[in-house]
C-alpha cells in the first residue's frame, strides 16, 4: 500500500509545483478519476498477489491465485493499463 501513498503524493507535488508555476493544471473528468481510482486500487491488489504467489508453495491455492492475478490483469487491460 505505501507505493500507492507515494505515487500519489508524487502526483499531488507536480500538480502543486505546476500551479506555483502558472502552469495550467490538469483537469480530469469525475469519469477518468474513478478510472484511475479503480486501476490504482487494481495495480495495489496485483502487487500483493504477486507477493503471495512468490511465498505461496505448489498446490491448488497457487493455482488459485495465478487464476486472480490473470483476472486482475484482465480488469486493468480493460481499463487502459499496459504492463
Amino acid at each position: 500500500m505505501a507505493r500507492g501513498w507515494e505515487s500519489k503524493s508524487v502526483q499531488e507535488q507536480i500538480a502543486s509545483a505546476r500551479l506555483r508555476e502558472g502552469e495550467n493544471p490538469i483537469r480530469m473528468t469525475a469519469v477518468q478519476i474513478e478510472t484511475e481510482r479503480k486501476c490504482d486500487s487494481l495495480l495495489l491488489q496485483r502487487t500483493r498477489m504477486l507477493r503471495q504467489i512468490e511465498t505461496c508453495g505448489e498446490g491448488r491455492y497457487r493455482q488459485t491465485l495465478q487464476d486472480g492475478l490473470e483476472f486482475l490483469e484482465k480488469q486493468l487491460t480493460d481499463l487502459g493499463w499496459r504492463a
